[in-house]
């Protein structure tokens, strides 16, 4: 395997991008090229701030190619186009063999929600101090427990206590990887049904599910029917807000509302949606985020 490594200014990423694309690399990546100096950029922003910019004032362009032949080709074509002015080769170099699945597994260890509650990858053991694990590997769908939001939600889940969700009909809105329906399911709830508009979550939680020796109903988003004891939603403050009336429809007198996915900043503004439907207030903070809870 080899790398081709260019030099680009901010307004010819893309184009770079596409091209290198064009010429079969397996891969492209951009980095900033002065990340860890004084001249260091923050490119990417929060959820709900503009959209980031398709690359850094000195952008690094790094394409993957099999071959080094292909990786010489791509270098001498893009030397000849126009878009190409202001741009630079870096060089080419031989990227060394890896276990490439033993690396990436490196990444994920362990996930402490509380305690004695736990989000563990199938390839390593539970601690020792925990007594309920979620088996969860990283897949398409969001939630493997690292995101404070996941976080938050399923220590909300566990601090209602074991077996208090016993008997309690639950709704995972917006479900991922599905892994808040199976965390309901760990403390005692049998009747959940976890919903989302992406048909790969839907099967992402049927597998992990399975995979936890739990039982749920998944599907699309009409699938949630009537009234729920819980409706936890870990999505973004935008699609909350504009949930406010279907989430609070499905929330059976005396039940709980549990939203994540929401800055500290933006809880004024759930709170001014949610204020005709439930009183929300802020239950949970982890790292600028806030879960928000609302008893119904």
């Amino acid at each position: 395997m080899f790398e081709l490594r260019l030099m680009a200014p901010e307004d010819r990423v893309e184009t770079l991008c596409e091209a290198l694309d064009a010429l079969d690399a397996l891969s492209v990546s951009v980095e900033d090229a002065d990340a860890q100096t004084d001249a260091e950029q923050a490119l990417f922003g929060e959820p709900g701030m503009p959209p980031p910019k398709e690359g850094w004032q000195r952008s690094r362009v790094i394409a993957l190619f099999p071959e080094e032949a292909q990786a010489k080709e791509a270098s001498s074509v893009l030397a000849l186009q126009d878009f190409f002015e202001g741009c630079e080769v870096l060089g080419i170099a031989t990227v060394p063999e890896q276990d490439w699945v033993r690396l990436t597994q490196s990444q994920f260890a362990p996930v402490e929600v509380t305690p004695e509650f736990w989000i563990v990858p199938t390839w390593h053991e539970p601690p020792e101090q925990a007594k309920q694990v979620i088996r969860l590997d990283p897949g398409l769908a969001f939630g493997t427990g690292t995101h404070p939001t996941t976080r938050m939600c399923l220590r909300w889940i566990a601090t209602r206590g074991e077996g208090a969700l016993a008997g309690k009909r639950v709704l995972d809105y917006g479900c991922g990887s599905g892994i808040l329906a199976i965390g309901a399911a760990k403390f005692g709830s049998t009747d959940i049904d976890a919903v989302d508009i992406d048909e790969a979550a839907v099967s992402s939680t049927v597998l992990n599910a399975e995979a936890n020796g739990v039982k749920l109903k998944a599907g699309l988003p009409d699938a949630a029917k009537g009234a729920y004891d819980i409706v936890l939603a870990n999505i973004l403050a935008t699609p909350l807000k504009l949930l406010a009336p279907l989430l609070r429809g499905h929330v059976k007198a005396g039940g709980s509302l549990v939203m994540a996915g929401i800055l500290e900043r933006q809880a004024d503004e759930l709170k001014e949606a949610y204020a005709p439907y439930a009183t929300l207030e802020v239950s949970d903070a982890e790292d600028g985020w806030i879960l928000m809870t609302a008893r119904c």
